[in-house]
């Protein structure tokens, strides 16, 4: 298939672009680079054997995508583009509102106009808020604790609205969990703008001598050994489950929301102890008092994705930090040395 990438030179969109140029889909990237680095590029070309067909371009720019999709016709759309910070959404929220959801929109608006209806949403489990069991499953309730999964939430209802008022529209809308890892090659991995958002690059940088140690928000969870439970999910897994979510969408009616994890839990020090076994490096850590809004675990029930797709994680907790202690080494500096 020929595939619009939104977002696709960022952390999980490059490693899908990997993914599907490894399936023989042609890809083409839409970026404005908010949230990505220009020299992944030419790591996809290291990786695929070909330049990547790249444009400078914000979802939110109709005369943008106008120009894009008036060039070349595209069977199906992959969208990752959007701000994707917790934290930093609570501070900024009408700059989250106004690109991920605007962005959304105009999206949509030029898909309409170039009869391209076929989308891959990159949606989150964020939406799930604060769970009142798990595992999660998509017919859990909705409601997100913070603005960036607020508009997740919002962008997979208007995926939904358009699909409800045009019966011939079809998408899938991934809820991942949380993604960490990187490209077995060390070529392409998380390179985050500052502060890490996520724990995994956090432990990769305090491993790397960047940060004095690791804070560890809360000891005395009702878990296996009082610190939080989440499911994590290999990058490549998740790049995967975009190239069958792509080539399942003939068969899809409307809008189908899916979860993206392992299916269960791995706490913080279980977490924190394979890195270390991976990257023969000690992490120092402390435990501090737990974060307003955090919940002891949160997994997924995959087994829609299982089923619909065909899909399922394949690497294991050892893989993911091998994989990011190798991205990390490899690239101390992330993309900022090519």
């Amino acid at each position: 298939m020929h595939v619009l990438v939104c977002g696709g030179a960022g952390y999980i969109g490059s490693h899908t672009c990997v993914a599907l140029a490894e399936r023989g889909h042609r890809v083409v990237i839409a970026d404005n680079f908010s949230n990505s680095a220009p020299p992944v590029l030419e790591r996809l070309a290291r990786l695929t054997g070909q330049a990547p067909d790249a444009h400078r371009v914000d979802v939110r720019d109709a005369a943008g995508l106008a120009v894009l999709f008036a060039g070349q016709r595209f069977d199906a759309v992959i969208h990752f583009a959007a701000l994707k910070a917790v934290g930093e959404s609570c501070e900024r929220p009408l700059d989250y509102f106004d690109n991920n959801i605007s962005g959304t929109i105009t999206l949509l608006k030029a898909m309409r106009a170039a009869d391209v209806r076929r989308l891959v949403f990159s949606s989150s489990a964020t939406v799930y808020g604060e769970p009142k069991s798990v595992p999660i499953d998509e017919d859990a309730p909705l409601s997100s604790t913070n603005p960036y999964g607020r508009t997740k939430l919002v962008m997979e209802q208007l995926i939904g609205d358009v699909c409800a008022a045009d019966p011939g529209f079809q998408a899938i809308s991934l809820r991942y969990f949380n993604p960490v890892g990187a490209h077995p090659s060390g070529l392409i991995g998380e390179a985050p703008n500052g502060v890490p958002n996520n724990l995994m690059p956090y432990i990769c940088q305090v491993a790397a001598g960047k940060r004095e140690r690791l804070q560890i928000y809360g000891g005395d969870w009702p878990t296996v050994d009082g610190t939080g439970v989440r499911d994590y999910i290999h990058v490549m897994d998740l790049a995967q489950a975009h190239v069958h979510a792509l080539e399942k969408l003939d068969g899809v009616r409307g809008h189908l929301p899916l979860n993206l994890g392992a299916g269960r839990g791995v706490s913080v020090l279980e977490l924190l102890r394979a890195f270390e076994n991976a990257s023969g490096r000690e992490i120092p850590y402390r435990i501090v008092d737990r974060r307003t809004g955090d919940v002891a675990e949160v997994y997924a029930d995959p087994s829609r994705a299982e089923r619909l797709l065909g899909w399922r994680t394949r690497l294991d907790v050892d893989a993911m930090c091998r994989d990011a202690w190798r991205w990390q080494s490899m690239n101390p500096d992330g993309y900022g040395e090519t």
